[in-house]
């Protein structure tokens, strides 16, 4: 579900498939396990392959975003569906966490 790359102390992850209830706690862990290292301070994730998401996927991104927050880092995002944009403007993800608009980075594992 989740490919990645290392750049200095950014984490670039792609996330592919839905974000929700049933795989959440997975990819918490997996995010959580790629960002223990406290030298990444900013995660990126490629949203290009994700179909779905859920409440469940928001307190995913809520969570790391926090976790970022308290090392002075940051979360954004990337190559969001439109049904994903609007999910992050209804939700009001849009306003603590980056969105770029065009890719910075392929995720690879």
């Amino acid at each position: 579900m989740l490919e990645h790359a290392r750049q200095r102390d950014t984490m670039l992850v792609r996330i592919r498939g839905e974000l929700d209830h049933h795989s959440a706690e997975q990819v918490r862990t997996e995010l959580d396990e790629l960002i223990a290292d406290e030298r990444i301070t900013h995660l990126v994730i490629d949203m290009q392959g994700l179909t779905f998401m859920d409440s469940s996927g928001i307190g995913v991104l809520i969570g790391r975003y926090r976790t970022l927050a308290r090392r002075k880092g940051k979360l954004s995002v990337q190559n969001m569906s439109p049904l994903i944009e609007r999910i992050f403007q209804l939700s009001g993800l849009h306003q603590i966490i980056q969105n770029h608009r065009s890719g910075a980075g392929e995720g690879r594992r």
